[in-house]
């Protein structure tokens, strides 16, 4: 079996994919964990606060 360049674009872009898949699902788990949702609603508040709301003088 020889490895030519269209066996390697093809593994490439399955592996790719593959990898693609599973880092967007480990992103999904780790964002709607029960236990991460106190951080996100911190950092969520922490962007606009009510001191900011003001006007510069």
């Amino acid at each position: 079996m020889t490895i030519d360049h269209e066996m390697l674009t093809g593994f490439s872009k399955s592996f790719g994919l593959f990898y693609l898949i599973a880092m967007s699902i480990g992103v999904l788990v780790y964002t709607y964990w029960p236990s991460n949702r106190k951080p996100f609603e911190h950092a969520a508040k922490a962007v606009v606060s009510d001191e900011e709301d003001r006007p510069c003088l």
